[in-house]
């Protein structure tokens, strides 16, 4: 996992930019006096541009190597450049108001940087995506989300109460777009923009399981293959997909596991209304539940 073929993503270097032209101190938000004497309203736009120091820069690309790239990897470049529009533009109009509304009680200054877009990824990445693993200490459980909850905490609360306001909005834009309150998912940016942000797909690794490979000579049509991402029931199999026993007893000649059935009820839970064929079968040609969630996702 990478940067490589997100454009979207290495976009928020912008920073090293900013820096290297010394203009950041420009890029912060303000209501007094910035906004409310001298109408400096371009900084409600230019905000987003740059973090304004190098320590949330470093752990903003952490965040966004660990998250964004995990949730951006499971859609089209194009409806994540329409998420991260939608939800700057979104997330702007709620910042003014916060602004407005509690500037009385310190709530004054907005520091620069894409906080909101970031904790709004990292709300979808905290629906979607399942820990690894759980652990406990002392007494207290955890998982490895928990490192990503820390990172995104100093963040948070680096240079409060400014900094609490775009964490808090970025959240709420996040549930907003989750929930389909205002209908954000369905739009997607238009055509001529597509160059912009890259209009093909990252290549995708096959997750099908083959023998080894052979003195053969390899056949043309086998890099052309499309991934098949959903399962599709026989002729003879119900639509609920029969049990999970006889499914892998079907295909255990092709070296596909068979998941338990914790697994398709945990996977069950997330997609409810994906049918019990679909999510066995993406069961069985992923190594682990994170693999088989990917795979619904991008189906």
């Amino acid at each position: 996992m990478s940067f490589e073929h997100a454009p979207v993503t290495k976009v928020h270097w912008t920073s090293i930019v900013c820096g290297i032209f010394d203009v950041k101190h420009y890029l912060h938000l303000q209501l007094v006096p910035h906004m409310s004497r001298n109408h400096q309203y371009w900084r409600l736009l230019l905000h987003h541009t740059a973090f304004s120091n190098s320590s949330d820069l470093l752990i903003a690309e952490i965040l966004l190597y660990g998250v964004g790239c995990t949730c951006r990897t499971s859609v089209w470049e194009c409806k994540f450049a329409s998420f991260t529009v939608g939800l700057r533009l979104l997330a702007t109009i709620l910042e003014f108001l916060t602004l407005i509304l509690f500037h009385n009680m310190g709530i004054n200054k907005i520091p620069s940087g894409p906080s909101a877009l970031l904790f709004s990824i990292l709300y979808q990445w905290y629906r979607l995506i399942p820990p690894a693993y759980h652990f406990r200490i002392f007494g207290i459980a955890g998982s490895n989300k928990a490192f990503v909850y820390i990172l995104a905490s100093q963040l948070a609360l680096g240079h409060l109460p400014g900094s609490f306001a775009p964490a808090a909005v970025g959240l709420l834009t996040g549930f907003i777009y989750r929930s389909e309150l205002v209908n954000i998912k369905s739009w997607r940016l238009t055509r001529f923009l597509l160059p912009l942000v890259g209009s093909t797909r990252a290549p995708r690794r096959s997750t099908r399981a083959r023998p080894e490979t052979t003195h053969q000579t390899p056949s043309p049509d086998i890099g052309n293959e499309e991934i098949i991402a959903t399962a599709r029931p026989s002729a003879g199999t119900e639509e609920t997909g029969g049990s999970v026993m006889r499914e892998g007893n079907e295909q255990g000649t092709t070296g596909v596991r068979v998941p338990s059935d914790a697994e398709i009820t945990q996977v069950t839970t997330m997609f409810p209304n994906m049918q019990r064929a679909v999510i066995v079968g993406a069961l069985q040609r992923s190594p682990n539940i994170e693999s088989a969630v990917e795979l619904l996702l991008a189906s």
